[in-house]
């Protein structure tokens, strides 16, 4: 393999490691920025969500200005975003310059998103194209990992009384540290990028033949390179006379099979609950009862279960077949959300005198009298008699020791079901849908049907992200898992029925398959 393209290749892909990163980073931060800007549980939802909704504007944008300026400047744009956000979200003196940062770093991850994978598309030989391409999925899912880890080392620095701990501020600032620290990955990402070139099809749209010839020989043979001039040339030819495709064409009735099953993974894929868990993982180890610290640790197996089994999908996928997949998968997220609703259900709250006596100091003496040795039977209910008793602040502050003082449950069956679920997710709904997408949709309306249910994903997402503090707080975990549940069997159903297998069948073919059965 090119060691010069797998180089740049991987320069580029740090972009994806970014995204990962900034985008779970927040899970590790929601617990501590609830209490220090008093906010609501909507509030908090929006403190997460809002990355969401600018990158899916960003995304929407960044292809035409990546052909009016670049890839390359675009993406060093991007880097300078999330440095930004990273900067200004660490300092960040109150809850709405906190979401403006969240936003500025939204629009990085919106770009990094589309113009990553495409430029390494762009410059890399046919040969190298699909290995090259998953560097930019596999470097997401390590900075989801990535973030769970550092987040986790940063709580546990701060509370260990070690002086340098303590004279860096990890104690009191914990929280803004994990923010800030992606500064550094995205000064280097920067740094980075002004060591890689230019694309080279870029470079031929803007009618710089000669600097792009210069490139591709840096990897290829001449003869090579002549060959891949022509195809780059035709192709951009016909990109200049191909008719505009309108979105209303998609809801033709010929279309209405593939357009359908587009949406219907689309919204599958975020309603079911992933970035739930991975947004909100300590929060959701926090309601069975393990502690904070605990709670931290447990998030980074959920980042190494994502990292283990995205590779297993990515290294299967075209040996099993992509509907297999994702009824494996989808099977495994419904019985999974089930086993957490069962959790859930089966715990039962009550505060003993013993149990109280070891956070007894955290509050007004007395204070919690009249909750000893009263038996809860949901998490709502408790939650509800603390909230009467202590008021929000104070709740808020010291939740995750009152459950763990009241609660009886088995929280090895939380861990083992969302680590089952995150598995079930990476190796079905995560790398499976947008395969599918590139095979269902016929040539001429591909681009835009793509953009048109990627949107709906977002949209998606953004609203699970949005509610799912409120879900836990008014509806309880249990019926929260058993929505995301239910979802899920009604996704699998629809699968089984209507999702054609793809494996081993050209584009064409599934054109004429799929239209066909309109």
């Amino acid at each position: 393999m090119n060691t010069k393209i797998v180089r740049i290749a991987l320069i580029v892909a740090l972009g994806g490691l970014l995204m990962g990163f900034d985008a779970s980073v927040i899970s590790g931060v929601i617990g501590f920025i609830e209490t220090e800007f008093s906010l609501s549980k909507i509030e908090l939802g929006w403190a997460v969500s809002s990355l969401t909704l600018t990158a899916t504007l960003a995304m929407m944008v960044s292809g035409p200005l990546s052909d009016r300026f670049g890839r390359r400047s675009v993406l060093k744009v991007a880097a300078i975003l999330y440095a930004i956000s990273a900067i200004y979200s660490a300092l960040a003196p109150d809850f709405i310059s906190l979401v403006i940062a969240r936003m500025i770093g939204g629009i990085g991850v919106g770009a990094s998103l589309i113009l990553a994978p495409m430029y390494i598309a762009e410059i890399a030989p046919a040969k190298l194209r699909g290995r090259l391409v998953s560097f930019n999925q596999l470097n997401i899912v390590i900075g989801i990992s990535l973030a769970f880890f550092t987040n986790y080392l940063i709580l546990k620095f701060g509370r260990s009384g070690a002086d340098w701990a303590i004279s860096l501020g990890l104690d009191v600032y914990n929280w803004r540290w994990m923010l800030g620290l992606e500064t550094l990955p995205a000064v280097l990402y920067f740094v980075g990028l002004n060591f890689v070139p230019n694309s080279p099809r870029w470079l031929l749209m803007k009618g710089r033949r000669e600097e792009a010839v210069l490139i591709l020989e840096r990897f290829d043979t001449k003869e090579q390179v002549e060959k891949d001039l022509v195809a780059i040339e035709n192709s951009i030819r016909a990109d200049e006379n191909k008719e505009k495709v309108r979105v209303a064409e998609l809801f033709k009735p010929a279309l209405t099979l593939v357009l359908t099953i587009g949406i219907v993974i689309a919204i599958l894929q975020q309603i079911t609950g992933i970035n739930s868990v991975f947004f909100y993982a300590p929060m959701i180890f926090e309601q069975s009862g393990i502690g904070t610290d605990a709670s931290f640790a447990q998030a980074i197996l959920i980042g190494l279960t994502n990292l283990v089994f995205t590779v297993i999908a990515i290294a299967f996928i075209d040996k099993f077949g992509r509907k297999p997949l994702l009824v494996f998968g989808v099977s495994g997220i419904a019985i999974c959300m089930f086993l957490l609703a069962y959790g859930f259900h089966s715990a039962t709250y009550k505060l003993t005198n013993e149990s109280v006596s070891e956070i007894a100091a955290k509050f007004q003496e007395g204070k919690l009298n009249e909750l000893i040795d009263v038996e809860f039977q949901s998490d709502v209910e408790f939650k509800n008699a603390l909230r009467a008793t202590l008021g929000n602040s104070v709740l808020a502050e010291n939740q995750s020791d009152l459950i763990k003082a009241a609660i009886t449950m088995n929280p090895m069956l939380i861990l083992l079901s969302i680590i089952g679920f995150v598995a079930s997710f990476a190796i079905s709904l995560g790398p499976v849908m947008w395969v599918l997408f590139s095979e269902l949709f016929p040539n001429r309306i591909r681009g835009i049907a793509i953009s048109f249910v990627g949107l709906i994903n977002s949209a998606v997402s953004f609203s699970v992200q949005l509610v799912f503090p409120w879900e836990l707080d008014t509806l309880g975990n249990s019926t929260t898992f058993l929505i995301y549940g239910i979802f899920a069997a009604v996704g699998l159903v629809f699968i089984i029925r209507v999702v054609p297998e793809t494996k081993n069948k050209t584009l064409e073919e599934l054109e004429k398959q799929l239209i066909r059965r309109r």
